[in-house]
């Protein structure tokens, strides 16, 4: 069996667009567009996402503003700022993480696998 492929947005990075990813990613830097993971999606400390999520789980330590849909378990660090409409099967809130939006639990989203090209 593979182990998933780490994929980083480093700090002081800014992208605008959408990301596909078979596996987990982390993003530290700023994200202006949606990311799509069949894995865990990280928002780092500095991390800044204008967008959509939806990946298998999600761990938030920075700041998230649009949706998250997270097949199994969101986790919204002390340190997280999200303005977002959750769905997600599981949600851990640590103290002090600043959570505005509407939240869906005990359903599963559904994340469609990114679609992989040879060549």
């Amino acid at each position: 069996m593979e182990s998933p492929v780490r994929n980083l947005i480093g700090e002081g990075t800014l992208i605008k667009g959408d990301i596909e990813s078979g596996g987990d990613i982390r993003i530290d830097g700023r994200l202006i567009g949606s990311v799509k993971s069949s894995g865990k999606v990280i928002v780092g400390q500095t991390g800044i996402v204008e967008g959509d999520l939806s990946c298998k789980q999600a761990e938030i330590s920075g700041a998230v503003k649009g949706t998250i849909k997270a097949e199994e378990l969101t986790a919204l660090k002390s340190t997280s700022k999200v303005e977002v409409d959750l769905v997600t099967k599981q949600l851990l809130i640590e103290v002090g993480a600043m959570f505005t939006g509407k939240c869906v639990m005990g359903q599963t989203a559904t994340v469609e696998m990114p679609k992989q090209k040879l060549g």
